[in-house]
């Protein structure tokens, strides 16, 4: 039997390669493109680049992660070309050339308008960034061709996730690094902002897996993918610290001109949790994964 095909967009974040390691167990084919790394090397706002590439693997799964994950207004243009624009290039390449194909669109909480209470898929949308702005219109275009076309368009919207791979412009990992600075000898300080913010800590493994699940079934097409459970960036940063025996407290510098984007940021993943899905990683394993303390 002929192998499945699957595109990854954005292949070279750590979604994309847990991504492909749940698709090699499932015996898929893979094409793996971004700007950088890959299979192919190529950028996903060039539309003759996706109308070829897609035409000629005819994929039976196309997963769109090409991002920059930031929220600053200087992502603008950036944001712009690989999430809204690279959204329109699949779309339209799937209908002219492989309608039959499903296609992931990588939503985020940022996108939603948070009171701090868990936000669920009707929770009213927001357009307080760059970045939001880029993913909504992503969803709406995808919505657009799911009704228009009826293309299998499905939409995650991811709640914070990192891994081992996560570069260090992130907070998680920016201090499991630090953390790691110290055990080696350093006598750096960290300044981190509001210590009090709380979040969800979720393994990007285990969101993959619920990208998988949701894109292998045909009843639900959109849904938030998160724990339900929030931390706060003191807990993170306790907990770290305390696994290499270091007291945060002599390195940690708190400044609140730092303001965080939110108080707290949590989901309500009762939708996906419908189809089957659980995550398989607690706040606590994560910190030990990260740390290289334990192995998963």
């Amino acid at each position: 039997m002929k192998k499945k095909r699957a595109i990854i967009f954005g292949a070279s974040g750590q979604d994309g390669y847990y991504l492909n390691e749940l698709l090699i167990i499932n015996k898929l084919e893979i094409i793996n493109i971004s700007r950088s790394a890959g299979d192919i090397i190529g950028d996903i706002s060039d539309l003759n680049f996706v109308e070829n590439v897609i035409r000629k693997y005819n994929p039976s799964f196309i997963f769109h992660f090409a991002a920059i994950s930031s929220t600053v207004h200087d992502t603008i243009f950036h944001n712009n070309q690989s999430i809204y624009i690279g959204t329109i290039n699949i779309l339209e390449s799937v209908r002219r050339f492989c309608p039959k194909s499903k296609i992931f669109l990588s939503g985020s909480a940022l996108q939603f308008k948070n009171n701090g209470t868990p936000i669920d898929e009707n929770t009213p949308l927001d357009y307080s960034s760059p970045y939001s702005v880029s993913r909504t219109n992503s969803i709406n275009m995808g919505r657009y061709f799911r009704e228009k076309f009826g293309i299998n368009v499905y939409v995650g919207y991811f709640f914070n996730h990192d891994s081992p791979l996560r570069k260090e412009n992130h907070i998680n990992q920016k201090i499991v690094s630090f953390v790691k600075k110290i055990e080696s000898g350093s006598t750096e300080k960290l300044v981190i902002g509001n210590m009090e913010a709380r979040k969800e800590f979720n393994f990007a493994k285990d969101v993959v897996d619920a990208v998988w699940i949701l894109v292998n079934q045909n009843l639900i097409f959109e849904a938030i993918i998160g724990s339900g459970l929030a931390y706060s960036i003191k807990d993170w940063v306790k907990y770290c610290f305390e696994q290499k025996k270091l007291n945060w407290e002599e390195f940690v510098i708190t400044d609140n001109s730092y303001k965080s984007e939110y108080d707290i940021l949590i989901s309500n993943p009762t939708l996906i949790k419908k189809l089957g899905w659980l995550p398989k990683t607690s706040f606590f394993e994560l910190a030990d994964l990260m740390l290289e303390t334990k192995s998963k």
